[in-house]
């Protein structure tokens, strides 16, 4: 066993404070350098949404055009959290939504869908997995910073409107 287990606790306590007196915040000089910490910033899945509009939801040159729009939205927007929702379960891109911590309500970015949805709207959530690319299920009701994507109940979607008869054309 070394000596040192040997010492009284006064010895180590006494090096103790001597050793945390010289390092008082007074006796350092201020940093000047060059500034290495950085302010944590809140959460965001911008990226997250990015991977995924391009590389599940919005991919291929045919959805070129609306994914450069809505990423060019994404880039505007000051909110941190973004929403996709889906039509359906199979994960069919509709419109993208901020969410509103205050409020707990998404608001529509870009896309089509209701303007606002409230929490009792939403049907399923989803996480996307960035090895996989592809959305998974989450058994969960809670809206949290890790979801990513959801549906809203059936009924919610606008139907299309029935248009005029058509005249039955006349034989000639």
């Amino acid at each position: 066993m070394s000596p040192s287990r040997f010492l009284p606790n006064q010895n180590r306590d006494r090096d103790w404070e001597n050793a945390s007196t010289a390092s008082s915040p007074a006796s350092i000089p201020e940093y000047t350098g060059p500034k290495l910490y950085k302010e944590p910033s809140a959460k965001s899945n911008k990226y997250i949404i990015h991977n995924a509009l391009s590389h599940c939801c919005l991919a291929g040159k045919v959805n070129e055009p609306q994914k450069n729009r809505i990423l060019e939205e994404v880039e505007k927007s000051k909110a941190n959290h973004f929403l996709i929702l889906f039509r359906d379960s199979s994960c069919q891109f509709r419109a993208l939504y901020t969410l509103s911590g205050e409020t707990e309500e998404l608001t529509r970015l870009a896309g089509y869908g209701p303007r606002t949805i409230t929490m009792p709207m939403i049907e399923g959530i989803y996480k996307y997995s960035s090895d996989r690319k592809r959305f998974t299920q989450i058994p969960s009701k809670t809206m949290s910073m890790s979801v990513d994507a959801f549906t809203i109940q059936g009924h919610l979607w606008q139907t299309k409107k029935p248009g005029t008869p058509k005249k039955p054309s006349t034989p000639k």
